[in-house]
């Protein structure tokens, strides 16, 4: 058990191994939730840190079986791709049905998340785990038979490229994961086209230095989005990805609907809903937006790639209008770094943030081992503004003018006495979401620092002076109101939990090395 509540996979205890079956010589019996795994050493990755992941996507799919198996009892789901709705005579086909969900696990490496779909999660009726590695592969089998035949028998582990099996059954599963060590883009292709009409395709990504602007020219050839390297990076990498998945799904007259999306300590996760419809991808590029960023201070602004055009009853899409800045920043008098295209529009479903963290909230531990830290995220998506497309840094702000900060709860009261609204950002611990714009922003930071005086003798021509030079529009109240609170915080309930334990993170990969870049998966 960590000092926060949540527990990790363990060797079973003495008192359980007197009990329990020997395994194999220099195997170590491993339990998360209803599945067991014999690991030995890294001969096929497996890290604990991703339990977070793990229990997540356990809780993330249970939520949607419930709402997939409402759905089905109306009907059998349309799949307008599909010519004649005729299966694939190769892969694992079985269609979706009132039976259970079908679900595909491409980079199953040890087949523990696979095991948990299959025990833990109500109403799924197979799940396909497949790697590349033989000796995966061969893990998985052992797994499985040490766990026990309910797993065995909803369980079918495969060895073979994830992208051809995904080719080949086209629009056949209800649930597509991807949980790659590294990128995930080589796969997008193959997996929008997977999902069944209306299923969940759930993809992490561990490429956080690409997708926070560290390497800009590899994020541009991986996901083709250029990367700005800001305090926003976080959840700029969640909406680079999305963007990308959309772009794939486009090709074949599909989009996309995000359900969840987090950043979580070294990598990001999206759960999104996969639809097929013409009309509705004609509207993709109004869901896009280049992010231009002032190179001398915090001030970013959105501009969309695309707009609807409206005449009357006709409705036509056309480029975005603009420019949506002037050639210098009105704060600083700098240039501007243009970003993007990222996903403009929500990154969750705030009915299912609600609905999920209730589950989790209520099974607890007894079906969640990491159920603590995995509440504390969606408790604070539950909190943050949708439909405020990236965040502030208050510390970054400050920095900028060389002033102390002022309390968090302190600079949101003053953007609700200025009539905006604010929230936190799930991404960053010291990030503000608001949709008040730069120029309030920073006449709140020059109220602050008229009230507290920074030390003189900055250069006049300093982005610091310049900002602070500038004549206020505003005179903020910082007087304490309770919108500008979290209720969350309030009610003294967790949000940014700590890692349960020291050197949590993604790990070196599995220590044999194939020829075939996909070959080493996550657990």
């Amino acid at each position: 058990m960590s000092s926060n509540g949540d527990t990790v996979a363990q060797p079973a205890t003495s008192a359980e191994a007197e009990t329990a079956r020997v395994p194999p010589e220099g195997y170590q019996v491993l339990q998360e939730g209803k599945a067991c795994i014999l690991h030995r050493g890294n001969d096929v990755f497996y890290n604990p840190a991703q339990v977070i992941n793990r229990d997540l996507s356990c809780a993330v799919l249970q939520h949607f079986a419930r709402e997939r198996l409402k759905e089905l009892q109306q009907g059998p789901v349309k799949r307008v791709r599909g010519k004649n709705n005729v299966p694939p005579s190769t892969g694992n086909y079985r269609p979706p049905s009132q039976e259970g969900i079908t679900v595909l696990e491409g980079l199953a490496a040890t087949g523990l998340r696979s095991m948990r779909y299959a025990l833990e999660v109500e109403g799924v009726a197979r799940v396909d785990a497949n790697d590349l590695d033989g000796e995966a592969l061969a893990a998985m089998q052992r797994n499985l038979q040490w766990t026990g035949p309910e797993a065995e028998a909803k369980v079918h582990p495969t060895k073979g490229d994830a992208r051809i099996i995904m080719l080949q059954n086209s629009d056949n599963y209800d649930a597509v994961d991807l949980d790659p060590y590294g990128s995930p883009a080589h796969f997008l292709d193959a997996a929008v086209q997977a999902v069944a009409e209306g299923g969940l395709l759930m993809v992490t990504a561990t490429d956080m230095a690409v997708l926070c602007g560290n390497n800009g020219e590899a994020c541009w050839a991986k996901y083709g989005s250029y990367p700005l390297h800001r305090s926003f990076c976080h959840e700029q990498a969640l909406r680079i990805l999305l963007a990308s998945i959309e772009s794939h799904a486009n090709r074949y007259k599909r989009y996309i609907v995000p359900v969840l999306s987090v950043s979580i300590d070294f990598y990001v996760r999206v759960f999104v809903r996969v639809y097929t419809s013409p009309a509705v991808v004609k509207d993709s590029a109004t869901k896009l937006a280049y992010v231009y960023q002032s190179k001398g201070c915090s001030s970013f602004f959105l501009q969309r790639v695309g707009r609807k055009a409206v005449k009357g009853n006709s409705v036509t899409r056309v480029a975005g209008s603009g420019p949506a800045v002037p050639q210098q920043c009105e704060e600083t008098g700098s240039g501007f770094l243009m970003g993007g295209p990222i996903w403009a529009e929500p990154l969750h479903d705030p009915q299912w943030v609600a609905a999920i963290l209730k589950s989790v909230q209520e099974e607890g531990a007894s079906k969640y081992p990491a159920h603590a830290k995995v509440a504390s995220i969606l408790l604070t998506v539950s909190e943050e503004l949708h439909d405020v497309p990236l965040y502030y840094s208050l510390h970054d702000l400050c920095r900028t003018v060389h002033c102390s900060p002022p309390a968090a709860d302190t600079f949101r009261s003053a953007l609700v006495n200025a009539g905006y609204r604010v929230s936190s950002a799930h991404a960053n611990p010291l990030g503000i979401k608001t949709d008040a714009p730069p120029s309030v922003v920073w006449d709140i930071i020059r109220g602050w620092v008229a009230m507290h005086p920074v030390k003189a003798g900055a250069n006049a021509d300093s982005y610091a002076a310049k900002l602070l030079a500038k004549e206020p529009q505003l005179k903020p109240s910082f007087a304490r109101v309770t919108a500008a609170v979290s209720a969350a915080k309030s009610q003294r309930a967790a949000r940014f939990l700590p890692n349960p334990e020291a050197n949590w993170g993604p790990m070196s990969k599995a220590r044999r090395v194939s020829h075939v870049e996909n070959c080493i998966h996550r657990a």
